[in-house]
């Protein structure tokens, strides 16, 4: 018990493993209360032009805060003050921490009056499939959502220290809170305020959440702030150094929903269908490649910045193959059981079972590509850990520039599925690039990866999937009411009773290696090596809509 307390104590400084669990618990807990969020804009406003028009409400502002920000706020800065507290200067990480703060602040409120400003023009262009009403809404729930980007980048530099510094609790429940204030907004003003009420709760959501939980955190720790416009300072020079390749860079991690909403514009609740599918796909995304790259990088930036350069390579190969290995036996039961999934989750009030039909097709699609979403975040990881965002950002760049024929292809081909399909080949391009390009400057190995368990993990998810989809199948035609919520759950019960136990069965006669590999406390999803060194270094001195 005591260890368990010590475990969720604020000041806890974690390790790897710790980290790792923490992130991916609270990140549970967090897409827990979106699907909530999810399940009640549904509820409210199904999928049709209001929801359609708030969804496309995030696209700006996501965008003000790319390219303002980019990534910038929590991965390259992180780096850097990582080093400076391995190199015992923490006077020049707090001078550094004051400096970001106060400039980028200031060019985010600059950034956003002038969005604020030019959002009709924006929105005009962007989704020229809405009607004049849902241009206007749009424009109107814009304006309402830009402020948060304020709050969302000094959140995010504010995490970023406390990750430095191995504490993850406070960043870890800023999402969690944001999403909280999304559904207090829409049932406490939804009837009044109509979906705008949404969009006032992720405003306020954005200061309590991401913003006011990290500064407290902060202040608890006794991180200092002092105003500072010193734009001459060398490592803020580093850092606007190498945060413009970020700034500038176009990654199809981001640009994908920009993309997706564009497109689906031209029909009435296509981006609404879309966005929940991409919403709930985004929970294993967020549990087993966001919260392990979170975690993973201040370890990552260590090991490098102590040339402890084979351990590195050795710990990101490890780390992708855990969480790919564990994607594969989840790509199989996801798609095996879209249809009753997306009905449990999503039908009810305006969402109607047509809605859950076509939702269920694009969260069928995207299934396939959960993999390569998780590995390539710790691919780009690496790059930053190794204080290199040039080379990552300039790759993606070139591959989000030539997906953009291929979702105009598909769309135009295939309807809106084939957007979901244009994703796909996309994100797995951006992962490719990557990782040859890690290959090719002898940072990290492909050869050394775990190729042949990765295989056995795949075959098995394929069997596994394709079962479990075959008996469901066989067994609704005698169920009554196909589509009640009994139907749901007995679909849904049979796919992940069969999926187990053929996963099981499957890892067995392959003799896998991967149950092993995953109990294993000292070989967790992150770095085994750092996990254990972090363990002794404590014993000793006694992480949109």
């Amino acid at each position: 018990m005591t260890k368990l307390l010590r475990f969720f104590r604020p000041s806890h400084q974690h390790t790897a493993f710790s980290a790792t669990l923490l992130l991916m618990g609270t990140v549970m807990l967090s897409r827990v209360i979106g699907y909530i969020r999810e399940a009640y804009i549904a509820y409210a406003f199904g999928a049709g032009p209001q929801t359609d028009a708030y969804v496309a409400a995030f696209t700006l502002p996501d965008w003000l805060n790319y390219i303002v920000a980019g990534g910038a706020a929590s991965i390259t800065f992180i780096s850097i003050y990582t080093r400076f507290l391995a190199e015992k200067r923490d006077a020049d990480a707090q001078k550094t921490f004051s400096i970001v703060i106060t400039v980028m602040t200031a060019v985010m409120i600059v950034g956003t009056i002038v969005t604020e400003i030019f959002t009709p023009q924006f929105v005009r262009w962007m989704f020229h499939g809405f009607s004049p009403a849902q241009v206007d809404l749009t424009v109107h729930l814009t304006r309402i959502l830009l402020p948060a980007q304020i709050f969302f980048y000094v959140g995010g530099v504010v995490s970023a220290v406390l990750l430095s510094h191995r504490l993850f609790l406070f960043p870890a429940f800023g999402p969690l809170l944001y999403n909280v204030f999304i559904i207090l907004g829409g049932v406490i003003a939804g009837r009044r305020l109509g979906i705008a009420s949404l969009a006032y709760g992720a405003l306020v959501g954005s200061v309590v959440g991401p913003f006011l939980a990290s500064v407290i955190g902060a202040a608890k720790i006794g991180t200092g702030y002092r105003p500072s416009f010193d734009v001459t300072n060398p490592a803020f020079r580093e850092w606007v150094r190498l945060s413009i390749p970020l700034m500038l860079g176009v990654s199809l991690v981001t640009a994908d929903d920009w993309i997706l909403r564009h497109y689906a514009s031209s029909g009435i609740g296509d981006i609404a269908r879309l966005n929940y599918a991409k919403r709930l796909f985004a929970v294993p995304i967020a549990v087993l490649g966001q919260a392990t790259g979170q975690a993973s990088l201040p370890f990552f930036a260590r090991l490098f910045n102590e040339k402890r350069l084979q351990e590195f390579a050795t710990t990101v190969n490890d780390s992708v193959y855990r969480v790919a290995a564990a994607s594969f036996l989840a790509t199989g039961w996801m798609m095996a059981a879209a249809f009753p999934l997306i009905d449990l989750v999503y039908r009810r009030g305006r969402f109607l079972v047509s809605d859950t039909q076509t939702t269920a097709i694009y969260f069928f699609w995207f299934s396939l590509s959960l993999a390569l979403w998780s590995a390539q975040g710790l691919y780009a990881r690496a790059f930053y850990a190794a204080g290199d965002t040039l080379t990552p950002m300039a790759a993606v760049t070139v591959i989000t520039t030539a997906s953009l024929p291929v979702y105009s292809l598909l769309f135009h081909t295939y309807g809106v599925v084939g957007l979901a399909w244009a994703s796909d080949i996309g994100i797995g391009a951006n992962l490719l690039a990557l990782a040859w390009l890690l290959h090719y400057r002898k940072m990290v190995s492909l050869r050394t990866l775990r190729w042949d368990e990765l295989g056995k993990t795949a075959l098995t998810a394929v069997v596994a999937g394709g079962i479990s989809l075959e008996v469901a199948r066989s067994v609704t035609p005698f169920v009554s009411g196909h589509g009640s919520r009994f139907a749901d759950v007995l679909q849904l019960g049979l796919i992940s009773v069969t999926w187990a136990a053929a996963t099981v069965v499957g890892l067995w006669l392959l003799k896998s290696q991967l149950p092993n590999d995953l109990r294993r406390r000292k070989d967790a999803p992150l770095p085994a090596a750092v996990a254990e060194g972090e363990s002794k270094e404590i014993m000793g001195a006694g992480t949109q809509p």
